[in-house]
């Protein structure tokens, strides 16, 4: 008996990283996995690398029609959805001088209006008493340099979850952020322009880490696994932190 046995989960940006992880352990829990992607041939290899219990669904979710195909993929199964983890999202290091329109633009369009309407859309197919798990960041209130955009989106999605756990009460829908520091994806290596630097960027955050290590996308899993589950069943509207001490000591 896994934790998601017979239930439906979606994972948004679930090619790779954290997504992927959390994809492979909701359907190793039991759960049939909806994973979506950008580029096809990534979210080929992410189903086949889940197994039988994943459908993959190219998705922009910073675009609304992409975001009725995949529900409407959901609903031609005869499913409604258990699980939503809104985790597609992405940034660049850019400083208050150097930023652009078009960075402001895509930052915003994908981690805060795609999240915002990757839920909205989800309402009518959501069972009552689900979990939402939104997808934030350490860096939502740590201040890095360069890194403002980005942290503004994501303290954005902190609001969204404690409004939106209050709104959904009522149906006894959870919404909870998952808080993760730095975590060893490729996502997180393609903030350095090189190899060379990506080792130099991931030893940095290493040393800014009271655990001295950065996470690993299991990890972080784990703790999705944790407020998709039961094991949550009471808890809503609140972070939980992956971040090995770094926001907390």
């Amino acid at each position: 008996m896994g934790q998601l046995d017979g239930k439906t989960a979606i994972v948004t940006g679930g090619t790779s990283g954290i997504g992927l992880a959390t994809a492979q352990r909701f359907a190793a829990e039991g759960a049939h996995v909806f994973v979506t992607g950008r580029r096809q041939e990534a979210l080929d290899a992410a189903v086949a690398q889940i197994g039988p219990r994943a459908t993959g669904v190219r998705s922009d979710v910073a675009d609304p029609a992409d975001l009725d195909r995949l529900y409407a993929a959901v609903a031609e199964q005869g499913r409604r959805i258990d699980v939503l983890f809104a985790n597609a999202g992405g940034g660049e290091f850019s400083t208050l001088e150097q930023v652009t329109e078009k960075h402001f633009d895509e930052t915003f369009g994908t981690n805060v209006r795609g999240m915002l309407f990757t839920v909205q859309k989800a309402l009518p197919l959501l069972n009552d008493g689900a979990s939402v798990i939104l997808a934030g960041s350490t860096a939502a209130t740590s201040g890095a340099e360069a890194f403002g955009v980005y942290a503004a989106s994501k303290a954005a999605i902190r609001s969204f979850s404690r409004t939106w756990a209050n709104e959904l009460k009522g149906r006894g829908i959870r919404v909870n952020t998952l808080v993760p520091g730095p975590i060893n994806t490729p996502g997180n290596a393609g903030l350095a322009p090189s190899a060379e630097e990506a080792a130099k960027l991931h030893a940095f955050f290493a040393s800014q880490v009271p655990l001295g290590r950065m996470g690993r996308p299991e990890e972080a899993a784990a703790a999705a696994l944790f407020l998709a589950s039961d094991q949550s069943s009471f808890v809503t509207g609140t972070e939980l932190f992956v971040d090995g001490g770094l926001n907390q000591v």
